[in-house]
C-alpha cells in the first residue's frame, strides 16, 4: 500500500513540520507515534521521512531519504471560465488529480454576474482543494491557482499547443488535433468556457490568436465535464507517448 503523502513548508537540515489541520489529522485520525513513516514534499521534492514529535497541531519528520519522482510529460495550463463555485470547485479536485499544472480562472462574456467580485474571496479555499487532492493522488507538486484574469490576458497565452473548447457545428475533435509528435517537456494550454458557450467575438479573437477550437463531440456537456474530459485526453496522449518512448515503441 502506497504511502501517505503531505506537503510541508519547507524542509531544513533534513527536517521538517507539519503543522494545523493536516497536523491533527495525523494526530488525532491516525493516531500516529514516533517512528512511523511517511512522504513529505515540499514542492520541489518529495522525500520518505520518519515522525520524531507528534502533538495536537503539530508533527515533526526527520528525512530519510529521497523519493524518486518519475516527471509528467507534459505541462498542462487549465483556463477555466467563471462558473458555479460548487461547480468549479469539483473542476479544481479532479483537475488537480489529473496532473493540471496550473489552474486559471477567466471572466467571458458570459461568466456568471458578479462570480469575478466574488472569487478573490475564494483563492485561499480553491488553493486548499488543490492542495488537499495533491495529497490524496500523491503529487510531487502542488498545482498553482491563479487570481481571476480577463479573457485577453488568458488568451495571450505563449503554451506550444493551445486548444479552445468549442460546441459549434464542424469543430475538429480535440484527438485529431493532438500533435503525433509529443515530447517531454511539450507545454499545453487548455481553454473551458461558461455554461453559455463563447460568444462569436470571444471564439473570433481567439482562432486569430493561433487558438485551435476542439470539439469533444455532439453531447453538449457540462463546462466541469467538459474540461475534465479534455485533460484526460491530452495526459493520456502524452503518457502514452512517454511509455512507448521508453520501450522503444515508438515510431
Amino acid at each position: 500500500m502506497a504511502r501517505r503523502r503531505f506537503f510541508v513548508e519547507q524542509v531544513h537540515r533534513g527536517e521538517a513540520v507539519l503543522e494545523g489541520e493536516d497536523a491533527e489529522h495525523l494526530t488525532r485520525v491516525l493516531r500516529v507515534e514516533n517512528g512511523q513513516r511517511f512522504e513529505i514534499s515540499d514542492n520541489h521534492g518529495v522525500y520518505l521521512a520518519q515522525v520524531v514529535e507528534a502533538r495536537r497541531q503539530r508533527v515533526r519528520f526527520a528525512v530519510v531519504e529521497p523519493v524518486p519522482v518519475t516527471p509528467a510529460p507534459v505541462e498542462i495550463t487549465l483556463y477555466a471560465a467563471l462558473i458555479k463555485f460548487d461547480r468549479f470547485e469539483w473542476m479544481v479536485e479532479k483537475a488537480t488529480e489529473l496532473g493540471v499544472d496550473r489552474i486559471t480562472p477567466v471572466q467571458t462574456e458570459r461568466s456568471e454576474p458578479g462570480l469575478e467580485r466574488a472569487a478573490g474571496k475564494r483563492l485561499a479555499r480553491w488553493r486548499r482543494i488543490g492542495k488537499e487532492a495533491s495529497q490524496q493522488a500523491r503529487r510531487a507538486r502542488l498545482p498553482e491557482v491563479s487570481a481571476v484574469v480577463a479573457l485577453p490576458e488568458a488568451l495571450a497565452a505563449e503554451e506550444r499547443w493551445r486548444f479552445l473548447l468549442d460546441e459549434a457545428e464542424g469543430v475538429v475533435p480535440l484527438g485529431s488535433l493532438l500533435p503525433a509528435e509529443r515530447a517531454g517537456g511539450d507545454r499545453v494550454a487548455l481553454l473551458v468556457g461558461p455554461e453559455g458557450g463563447w460568444t462569436g467575438r470571444e471564439r473570433e479573437c481567439a482562432l486569430q490568436g493561433g487558438w485551435r477550437a476542439a470539439s469533444l463531440g455532439p453531447e453538449v456537456l457540462r463546462a466541469e465535464t467538459a474540461a475534465l474530459t479534455a485533460l484526460a485526453l491530452i495526459r493520456h496522449a502524452w503518457w502514452s507517448a512517454a511509455g512507448a518512448a521508453r520501450t522503444g515503441t515508438l515510431h
